[in-house]
């Protein structure tokens, strides 16, 4: 009686210590079952998640500027160290991580956060010392310009033992093609800090460039280095990084031709996206899948995404220079996705990004946001699904609300009262209702004046000129008959006279 009464104090003690996963549903594929389930819930906006092979812990950023652990084994969530001075607004705050751990020799935790100075807001890239979960000795590597938004922001090390760190233009578009500058690049540092005598420019951080806003950065297998990158209202890419290649921005967006004609000598120096989308996806967090556990992923690209909602398996071609295939899971299911990792036993885990500046409809649910967990099942729990083949949209012939809905409704929402202080509302507004020259330029042109009937807004309207008459029109006669607005529609005929 005493032996079982000490196994049942064990057993409880266990039970107190251990969260058992929540598994939500079933992933069927060709051959594989796959269990989707929840590691960690009631965080606030995890930005990047790390694993520590010789902990079993997975160390995430929240964007407040907090790191944290997850302990696998236990499935307990504990504060490893809240960092001073992160400007936190909008996009801003603790960004991209990076844990590097050699054997016999100090292991480390790079990380990106932006600070603010004054009126003048900086990206920076510190260093720590990590071990078994702690940090300590914190030493700057480097420090740039910023923005509010635009920072890029993750931060990879090589399997060449090199520091790679993504930069996003700081919103100013010139900064992506100056080789001087050091925004919307992508830079190569020694684990020191220090410029690399390898790199493609004597002296020099810089990598690649013409870069945007990049949001993901992995390493395949082969060595092969990817991004995915936020496009403006078009063309949100993935890219095959190379030393000295120019990835365009702002003069290409995606596979387009250059902007202006003047730039047209120079399309061949420009390295096209292996994949691109439009309308856009914010693409987020990627993580390169090599293992055989799920073979039918084998060699891919894991994908997290903002806008569209969803968990994206892009399958590479042999060599890796191609996306040949595209899956959808989970699209509008989980809300807004933002990190993803794979871990060396198969498993991948991901996580969302629901309390953040942009919450889409329906969320945050209570409980977010979330980390999840994808692995390998031998049986069926909870809702079946499988993995939807992702086809080319075309917007040729589609209604207002189907565009407003591509286009517009990430930032102004599907009910049109837009984000206070970020988006204006289109609710009775008088841009709307008014006059009909005055919108149609916003639309082609977008708006660069924050300052709208008085209140500054934080974000900028991009241009929407790549879209057809005919679309605009339809947008232009959506918005004026909804959202409490009762305006008279155009015709394309009358669109075109306001050239």
């Amino acid at each position: 009686m005493r032996r079982l009464t000490i196994i049942y104090c064990i057993l409880l003690a266990l039970s107190c210590t251990s969260k058992k996963e929540e598994i939500i549903n079933t992933i069927a594929l060709e051959n594989s079952l796959l269990s989707l389930s929840v590691a960690a819930d009631s965080l606030n906006v995890p930005w990047d998640l790390q694993y520590d092979q010789e902990n079993n812990y997975l160390i995430f950023s929240e964007i407040r500027g907090e790191i944290k652990k997850l302990d696998l084994n236990s499935g307990k969530v504990s504060l490893i160290k809240k960092l001073p001075n992160v400007f936190q607004q909008r996009t801003t705050g603790l960004l991209g991580m990076a844990l590097y751990q050699a054997r016999e020799s100090d292991q480390y935790l790079f990380l990106s956060y932006t600070s603010k100075v004054n009126d003048q807001i900086f990206s920076n890239l510190y260093r720590y010392i990590y071990k078994d979960g702690e940090l300590s000795l914190p030493k700057l590597l480097l420090q740039i310009p910023g923005n509010t938004g635009h920072n890029g922001s993750r931060i990879m090390v090589g399997k060449d033992q090199k520091v790679y760190w993504s930069t996003g233009d700081a919103a100013i578009d010139s900064n992506a093609q100056d080789v001087k500058r050091l925004n919307g690049k992508i830079l190569r540092l020694n684990l020191d800090g220090s410029v690399p005598k390898d790199n493609p420019m004597a002296n020099s951080y810089v990598y690649a460039w013409g870069f945007r806003n990049m949001q993901g950065l992995t390493q395949g297998d082969n060595g092969m280095i990817y991004t995915s990158e936020h496009g403006d209202a078009v063309e949100d890419e993935i890219n095959f990084i190379m030393p000295l290649h120019n990835y365009g921005w702002p003069l290409v967006e995606g596979k387009n031709a250059p902007k202006n004609a003047a730039d047209s000598s120079k399309a061949k120096s420009f390295t096209t996206p292996i994949q691109s989308w439009t309308p856009v996806i914010a693409p987020a967090g990627i993580a390169y899948y090599g293992s055989m556990k799920i073979p039918e992923w084998r060699n891919s690209l894991i994908l997290t995404t903002l806008k569209s909602q969803s968990l994206r398996i892009l399958k590479l071609s042999e060599d890796g220079k191609a996306v040949i295939d595209e899956y959808t899971l989970f699209k509008d299911q989980l809300g807004r996705l933002r990190s993803v990792i794979t871990l060396p036993n198969g498993d991948i885990y991901f996580c969302s990004s629901n309390r953040d500046w942009n919450p889409q409809k329906g969320f945050p649910k209570p409980t977010d946001d979330r980390i999840y967990k994808l692995s390998v099942s031998d049986q069926n729990v909870g809702q079946v699904v499988r993995p939807n083949k992702t086809e080319a949209t075309s917007t040729q012939e589609v209604s207002g609300k189907m565009l407003y809905e591509s286009y517009c409704a990430s930032c102004h929402k599907a009910d049109g009262k837009g984000i206070p202080n970020t988006f204006p509302s289109l609710e009775k507004s008088a841009t709307v209702n008014g006059d009909i020259k005055a919108l149609a330029n916003i639309l082609r042109n977008g708006l660069k004046d924050k300052t709208i009937a008085g209140v500054k807004y934080d974000a900028l309207m991009p241009a929407f000129s790549f879209l057809k008459d005919e679309e605009t029109t339809a947008i232009i006669n959506y918005i004026r008959t909804h959202f409490n607005n009762q305006s008279s529609t155009i015709t394309t005929k009358q669109l075109k006279q306001t050239n």
